[in-house]
């Protein structure tokens, strides 16, 4: 057969450089090509891509039992992909839909320790089985084979070929007549499709809503708290000293909010004689005491060293350093603004409460500059 032939069959000269002429192309429309099965392409010459395979290894028979016990392998891993799939949706979905609030507050025995590593061991496990599933299915149950193929310009006829050997490659894959294998392929497909996606459901339901950088649990009638849960009088502390305090959030670990964090300073007579309190603030302490967030106005470190003698707190990592007699302004270090101040009173039992949240965001000033309105 000439490269120039225009029978039926012929490749019409694709095999060759140049325009390409004669052939199916000539003979049928693309309508028509593409409405043949791949009987009648063979019946024209479809060269399937001019893909010679030299070698097929074997491949278990079709219905043997070892093709059955391949298949029930691979069909297990992939049901433990979806299912993985589905576990990582009733976690997230679960948890951020039904679970109460307190749920979620920090600590080592509420579900917020457990929410992440449980989503990454769900996701992990399902993706690993979806590998696993894959390697057993191409080795075990599709065949192998070697071929080579020529590179060429190919006619219509050729694309609808192509098109003809990626179906039967579909019928050579067993999947049509393994109908479990498949439905469950269908289901991890599925659910792994959902997992990738469910993330995107925080942009419904969202728990950071409002201002969460610019607020904190503290509000006003909540008692101030020791870590052992007791609370403070005044006078519980000696003049020249700091303990830090919680929030009493009721049905709450206040002792874990750590942006609630706060220092309860109890000046010397001294150092009450040097006082200068901000503008605006002047009645946020109570006598001799006063609360400043225990968060560095640098980088969110926990400010915990307090040097009655020079009035100052210091920061352990980036030693900035805080006046507590200036309104807890930073007077050395990279901090460039004051220690927000809690508003305080005594409640009837005579014990310290808040009077509302911190007046300005808390933590570090990248954060939010300014005060709050």
């Amino acid at each position: 057969m000439t490269t120039t032939d225009h029978r039926p069959g012929s490749t019409g000269g694709a095999d060759v450089p140049g325009p390409l002429h004669g052939g199916p192309d000539d003979d049928y429309t693309p309508q028509q090509l593409a409405a043949m099965d791949r009987t009648e392409l063979d019946r024209l010459g479809a060269r399937y891509d001019a893909v010679e395979v030299l070698h097929v290894d074997p491949v278990p028979e079709p219905g043997s039992p070892l093709e059955r016990k391949a298949a029930r392998q691979v069909t297990l891993w992939f049901a433990i992909a979806g299912l993985s799939a589905v576990a990582f949706l009733v976690v997230y979905a679960g948890s951020n839909w039904f679970l109460p609030d307190w749920a979620w507050e920090p600590g080592d025995r509420n579900w917020s320790a457990l929410f992440t590593p449980l989503l990454g061991v769900t996701m992990g496990l399902s993706l690993t089985a979806i590998g696993i599933g894959l390697v057993l299915y191409v080795k075990k149950l599709l065949p192998h084979e070697t071929a080579v193929q020529d590179k060429h310009d190919g006619s219509h006829f050729d694309r609808v070929t192509t098109g003809a050997t990626l179906v039967g490659a579909w019928h050579n894959s067993g999947l049509p007549r393994r109908k479990l294998l498949g439905g469950t392929l269908a289901f991890m497909g599925a659910a792994l499709g959902v997992m990738l996606i469910a993330p995107l459901g925080g942009l419904i339901k969202n728990p950071n809503k409002g201002n969460p950088l610019g607020t904190t649990p503290w509000a006003d009638g909540l008692r101030l708290l020791r870590d052992d849960g007791t609370p403070v009088r005044p006078g519980d502390q000696v003049p020249g000293s700091l303990e830090t305090v919680f929030p009493a959030i009721p049905g709450g670990n206040s002792v874990h909010h750590s942006d609630a964090a706060v220092m309860l300073i109890r000046l010397r007579p001294d150092q009450m004689e040097t006082l200068v309190t901000p503008a605006g603030q002047e009645d946020f302490g109570y006598g001799d005491y006063l609360a400043y967030s225990k968060i560095c106005t640098h980088a969110g470190c926990p400010v915990s060293l307090y040097e009655q003698e020079t009035s100052r707190i210091l920061c352990p990592c980036h030693q900035s350093q805080f006046d507590v007699t200036q309104g807890a302004k930073p007077v050395f270090g990279p901090a460039t603004r004051s220690l927000p101040q809690l508003p305080i009173r005594v409640d009837e039992e005579g014990y310290f409460v808040a009077r509302s949240d911190f007046r300005e965001p808390v933590g570090p000033s990248f954060w939010n500059m300014g005060r709050l309105n």
